[in-house]
């Protein structure tokens, strides 16, 4: 089961959810709407490899905006610190800002129980696109869970700012 807006708000006063800082002007019907953060990380490498760390430069997104470029991915976050020991997160695009050109968070969606911390977004633009600090960026939602719950211990928990990927963590390095 999806939790509705009034749920939400509920298990942010009570908890149960873990919302900072919260607005209640965020709340929709069924989803909260976060925020970007105003930090940016861009791999510089000419080539990512998931079996090593990549190296990357990161940028300030002023007041005046930053533009996206289509030929570059951007690891943005969220204002927001997000977590919960009880729901499954999920954070999608605004469709707002889909309807701008601009993907967020395509591919990993879905969120661990227990991780809390500011979520690493990955934002792909399909034209030149300006960004704004503070900008509504997209929204989550939360999902009854079912089962046993084993909290998320993970390599990117408290995650503040936009995080690379640790990928390599995960594997052995083959030897050639």
């Amino acid at each position: 089961m999806i939790l509705t807006g009034p749920e939400i708000t509920e298990a942010a006063h009570d908890g149960r959810i873990v919302i900072t800082p919260f607005h209640a002007a965020q709340v929709n019907p069924n989803s909260y709407n976060v925020c970007l953060g105003d930090r940016l990380l861009t791999y510089t490498g000419d080539v990512i490899d998931p079996y090593r760390p990549n190296p990357t430069r990161e940028t300030t997104i002023g007041e005046e905006g930053y533009v996206l470029r289509p030929d570059q991915l951007y690891l943005g976050h969220t204002v927001e610190r997000i977590g919960s020991d009880r729901y499954v997160p999920l954070l999608f695009g605004r469709s707002s800002v889909g309807r701008l050109g601009l993907f967020v968070e395509i591919t990993a969606p879905i969120g661990d129980i227990g991780f809390h911390g500011q979520w690493t977004l990955m934002l792909s633009p399909v034209r030149p696109l300006r960004v704004y600090p503070g900008m509504k960026i997209g929204q989550i939602m939360f999902f009854e869970s079912h089962g046993e719950i084993d909290l998320y211990q993970g390599k990117y928990q408290a995650s503040a700012g936009p995080q690379e990927s640790r990928y390599w963590k995960d594997v052995a390095v083959p030897t050639t």
